[in-house]
């Protein structure tokens, strides 16, 4: 399975990063692929705790929830909504300057991969308890879901 712990991994998102353009069209969704950039970034910074982010209310199944999530042998459905603190419509970082903004998503990027197994995660908003690995394949499989939307 895909996951940033695999140096090859990250890289490919990387490299699939850079095919994004301010202009590039949404294949599903209401984001523009610059509110993208900032959504992903915003998703990145959550569990780094440089943003707030809450704890989604319901998910009854959330162990099933996340083990279909992070195991699934298939993309993301389209469409899911996320926590108002990272919609770039609500609560969100706005989109300012693409390229400086795709620069922070590239360090974000190196934040989040390179936490140490001592790192104190903070609980996912929906599957609340999640280890290393796991964070590191949500975080490849989120950032995968929407390079994907934009076509990359």
């Amino acid at each position: 399975m895909k996951t940033l712990s695999h140096a090859a991994d990250k890289a490919e998102l990387l490299r699939r990063l850079q095919a994004v353009s301010p202009d590039s069209p949404a294949k599903w969704g209401r984001m523009s692929a610059h509110q993208m950039i900032c959504h992903v970034t915003d998703s990145f910074r959550g569990p780094l705790k440089e943003k707030a982010m809450s704890i989604a209310p319901g998910w009854h199944f959330r162990p099933l929830m996340k083990w279909f999530a992070l195991s699934a042998p298939f993309p993301w459905p389209k469409n899911l909504g996320t926590l108002p603190e990272m919609d770039q419509q609500q609560g969100g970082t706005p989109p300012a300057d693409f390229l400086a903004d795709v620069t922070n998503l590239e360090a974000a990027v190196e934040r989040f991969s390179t936490r140490g197994r001592d790192y104190a995660w903070p609980p996912h908003p929906i599957f609340v308890t999640l280890s290393l690995d796991e964070w590191m394949r949500w975080g490849y499989l989120h950032m995968d879901h929407h390079l994907r939307q934009f076509g990359a």
